[in-house]
């Protein structure tokens, strides 16, 4: 079965067309590296705008998506509503994605601790909020990515493979 995974990023600048997402398009180049097999990607710029977030996640869950990844909206500011938006959508909520990505990220930015980012769980879905930077997306992903196979094989989403020799991933070992 081939993984599909939505990248949706958050920003009203770049929806609007002031500049290009750089962000969404990392997540892509990065997951295509590190996973073996055919992905499909679903793509959407949209504004910081509540609402519209919700909506979006929800059709991403709808059209089947395995994984999606959000890209910005994780800060303190009045238009960062992404991990309020991410929870109004999961069924479940993982606070160690968050936890794990700030402590990382304290590693290069004593602002860190100002991001939100979380994750959780709708239907056959993962939700995980990333920052909105590329760097930054990097950064974040390569600790948390290692469970995120093993959490779909539990949530009964895409079988995914990665090479080994880029990103090794764990599952536990059959009895």
């Amino acid at each position: 079965m081939m993984a599909k995974i939505g990248v949706l990023t958050l920003s009203d600048r770049a929806s609007a067309g002031v500049y290009a997402d750089e962000s969404g398009i990392a997540i892509q180049k990065i997951l295509k590296e590190w996973i073996i097999g055919d992905l499909e990607f679903i793509y959407k710029v949209i504004p910081d705008e509540y609402d519209m977030i919700v909506s979006s996640l929800e059709d991403m869950c709808k059209e089947g998506c395995d994984i999606v990844f959000t890209t910005g909206g994780t800060g303190p500011a009045p238009r960062d509503v992404t991990p309020e938006a991410t929870e109004a959508v999961c069924e479940k909520m993982l606070p160690g994605f968050g936890e794990l990505m700030r402590s990382v990220s304290l590693k290069y930015v004593p602002t860190a601790i100002l991001s939100r980012q979380s994750a959780g769980i709708k239907n056959k879905t993962l939700i995980v909020n990333l920052p909105g930077q590329p760097k930054a997306i990097k950064e974040c992903l390569e600790p948390i990515f290692p469970a995120i196979p093993y959490c779909l094989d539990l949530i009964g989403a895409a079988y995914i493979e990665c090479d080994e020799n880029i990103m090794k991933v764990f599952r536990p070992k059959k009895k």
